[in-house]
């Protein structure tokens, strides 16, 4: 099994910074892919940015020049500078990786999300 556990959530005011955490742990092989999804009240799941083994990113319209994904492969760690913070990015920041556990196993598992609240 794989545990995802996100930190690095908290309030904020308009315009200010965080940073987001995401440590994977468990058995695998390798992780293929991390990213965060957010999801605000009412509304569904987004994907936000995703980081693949190669160092590839992609990021959604809305956050592009405001957010950078990373990733630190030897801690299994994938991080989210959140910069230029407005109030529409306030949700649940949800880690998701997909994990190789065998030569052709791969698994999506998802972290238990972190709350980021921006203000006015």
């Amino acid at each position: 099994q794989v545990q995802l556990v996100e930190s690095g959530g908290g309030l904020v005011q308009a315009g200010g910074s965080l940073r987001l955490s995401c440590a994977a742990s468990g058995t695998f092989f390798s992780i293929d892919s991390m990213g965060w999804h957010r999801q605000a009240p009412g509304k569904q799941r987004e994907l936000v940015a995703l980081i693949i083994s190669g160092g590839s990113t992609n990021y959604a319209d809305s956050v592009k020049g405001r957010f950078t994904i990373s990733r630190d492969s030897a801690k299994n760690t994938v991080y989210l500078q959140m910069n230029s913070l407005k109030p529409e990015d306030t949700a649940v920041y949800y880690c998701a990786a997909d994990v190789k556990q065998g030569v052709l196993l791969t698994r999506a598992y998802w972290g238990q999300g972190t709350q980021v609240t921006v203000s006015s």
